[in-house]
């Protein structure tokens, strides 16, 4: 009788520890039950500034007549650019750079015979920062007609910029999360759960590259400025629970 009272007793306490371990076990992956998910936001859209900057010089033994050369080139400029529809407000001429130049002879060996003043070489740059992109970006193509006038024009590409980059940042961060939402629904309904609680929210890297290009991305984020069209995008991480 005591053998048969044991062995039940035994039996209960196996049965008793068995739904133990069981329902822990369960409980435990419960709360670690989630699934981690990456949105793509992407957005294209249209430069709205444009920097553009440009450099003319003028060389003279005399360095009273260069400047007195240079000051007509400056208004030159000024005025070819001004009758192209550019604003004076736009306009910002940088102060003079003065440069003397040598011309060096040496002989057979590299060692230096000659050193021959030839003159002062005088630069300014100027630099264009408008909203009105696209009559920027087409007087920067056409300014070589200064060369008529007999202005030592320098045109440098010009840099692309969009003022509202924040406004389009946040909308894109909401893309972003709603597709990395619907990608968690998806999920979830195949493995025949469903989404619950967001647990943990990363954002990725920003990025900007010019439109339809092959140009890379950088771990650390592109930001393109030789584009006039771009294509921006952000990735988000989300984390959240599953029932």
């Amino acid at each position: 009788m005591k053998t048969n009272i044991g062995s039940i007793l035994f039996s209960a306490a196996i049965v008793i520890a068995a739904f133990t371990f069981a329902y822990a076990f369960q409980h435990r992956n419960k709360a670690n039950n989630s699934i981690s998910v990456t949105g793509l936001g992407s957005k294209d859209f249209i430069s709205d500034l444009i920097v553009w900057s440009g450099s003319f010089s003028k060389k003279n033994i005399s360095l009273k007549e260069a400047y007195s050369e240079l000051d007509r080139d400056r208004e030159n400029v000024k005025k070819y650019l001004i009758g192209k529809g550019i604003s004076d407000n736009n306009i910002v001429f940088s102060s003079v750079s003065i440069e003397k130049e040598i011309d060096e002879t040496y002989d057979n060996y590299g060692r230096r015979l000659t050193s021959t003043f030839t003159g002062y070489r005088l630069r300014q740059n100027i630099q264009l920062e408008s909203n009105e992109v696209d009559k920027v970006e087409e007087v920067s193509r056409e300014v070589s007609e200064l060369i008529n006038l007999g202005v030592e024009f320098e045109s440098f590409s010009p840099q692309y910029y969009y003022t509202r980059l924040a406004e389009l940042k946040i909308e894109m961060i909401a893309e972003a999360t709603k597709d990395a939402n619907i990608r968690a629904q998806k999920i979830a309904e195949n493995a025949g759960s469903r989404v619950g609680k967001l647990k943990k929210a990363d954002m990725g890297v920003f990025q900007i590259v010019a439109q339809n290009s092959a140009e890379e991305y950088s771990w650390g984020g592109s930001f393109n400025t030789t584009s006039k069209r771009k294509t921006a995008t952000i990735t988000v991480k989300l984390d959240y629970e599953v029932n």
